[in-house]
């Protein structure tokens, strides 16, 4: 099946650089591009896209409030954040906003299919050592226990190996439960947050310093 791909970036030589690698994918279209918020709102209906790749900054209509739009409008639609490396706050309000997960702009041709393949497949995009430089700038008293009043310990243990990149099969191999029950403790932890996937609820652990 082909995958659907709409790029949102109002710089034109980062739209051209990604259509040019995207283009040497066979199972990748490049549906259209838009140069803000406002405009791929307005053509999601029309070019109907699988994945979004989203730049945050842009005028008119920024990344994190079209996202915030599309999660409402169009859930089916998985977005991928395009950021550097100087974007670290934007970026845990775009996972929070819904955003399948994120890629650095400078990415290589490999990660940048692999990012999008993922994201069809509805996978969450969590690399750990991205995940690292968003964690650091969080504050965090020193021998502040890493607990969440709202999240039990088991919960809480889930979170954490998700937040590592970790899949569902992976968790429950090394906490000694099954998948259907690490599906349960993701599903408590969303409605616990407030949130509808993985990503976010990583962002919200990470605003909490649970996850240093």
């Amino acid at each position: 099946m082909m995958i659907r791909v709409m790029i949102t970036d109002d710089h034109l030589i980062v739209r051209e650089g990604l259509r040019l690698i995207l283009e040497t994918a066979d199972d990748i279209e490049v549906v259209g591009e838009a140069t803000d918020g406002a405009e791929c709102l307005r053509l999601v209906p029309e070019l109907k896209p699988n994945v979004i790749l989203m730049d945050l900054q842009m005028p008119r209509m920024d990344g994190i409030t079209a996202i915030e739009h599309l999660r409402k409008d169009h859930p089916q639609i998985a977005i991928v954040i395009l950021t550097t490396y100087n974007e670290d706050d934007l970026m845990i309000r775009g996972l929070q906003s819904g955003a399948r997960g994120y890629l650095l702009k400078d990415s290589s041709r490999e990660n940048l299919l692999d990012a999008i393949h993922a994201a069809a497949r509805g996978e969450t995009l969590l690399k750990p050592d991205i995940l690292a430089r968003v964690l650091a700038p969080q504050p965090k008293p020193v021998s502040a226990p890493q607990t969440d009043s709202m999240l039990t310990e088991r919960e809480l243990e889930v979170l954490q190996s998700a937040a590592r990149g970790e899949r569902n099969k992976e968790i429950a191999f090394k906490l000694g439960i099954t998948e259907r029950t690490v599906k349960a403790h993701l599903a408590s932890i969303y409605q616990k947050y407030g949130v509808d996937s993985r990503a976010a609820a990583v962002a919200v652990a990470a605003q909490k310093g649970l996850l240093g």
